[in-house]
């Protein structure tokens, strides 16, 4: 797909077939991740496709939806605090190099036909506990990654001039 289209078709996707993942994609989804910017290339993150049912099933007792369950891989974004850069007052920016990254992957996923969905609405000790992820390192974000088994519906969005703005 070309850019704009993959980012136009991009969706949240909360109902998932168990059709394997290709491996080519897959590795073409690392690949996105492995250029994706940091600040000062630090690349303070881990990402691992689960697709293995007992960890699968460990992730799913923290965040129990039925649409997690379903995909066949559960993508984990892990983060270290320690080895990101700091804004000048020591405030770690993590979440900022995390997310970047992340749309990386959700966005090459969306190239790949696949689809996916951020879930951070969990508690990050039992989820670092249930996946055995000792600090520095913590879970930031999840998301399934598989074929969408419904089209998802179309998003209203503010228009363009409520969120962009040239300023001269």
């Amino acid at each position: 797909m070309k850019f704009y289209e993959v980012i136009k078709s991009r969706r949240s996707i909360r109902s998932y077939k168990s059709d394997p993942i290709p491996e080519n994609a897959l590795q073409r989804i690392g690949e996105a991740v492995q250029l994706a910017p940091s600040a000062c290339n630090l690349q303070p993150w881990k990402f691992r496709i689960v697709l293995n049912p007992e960890l699968r099933a460990k992730i799913c007792a923290v965040y129990s939806s039925e649409w997690l369950a379903e995909a066949p891989a559960i993508v984990v974004a892990l983060g270290n605090r320690d080895e990101c850069w700091k804004r000048l007052e020591g405030q770690p920016i993590i979440d900022m190099d995390i997310g970047i990254a992340m749309e990386h992957l959700v966005l090459a996923a969306a190239a790949e036909g696949l689809g996916t969905c951020w879930i951070c609405a969990y508690d990050v000790a039992r989820m670092n506990r249930a996946l055995n992820i000792m600090a520095p390192w913590s879970v930031y974000a999840i998301s399934p990654l598989g074929c969408a088994n419904t089209e998802p519906t179309k998003l209203m969005r503010k228009p363009l001039d409520e969120v962009f703005m040239v300023m001269q």
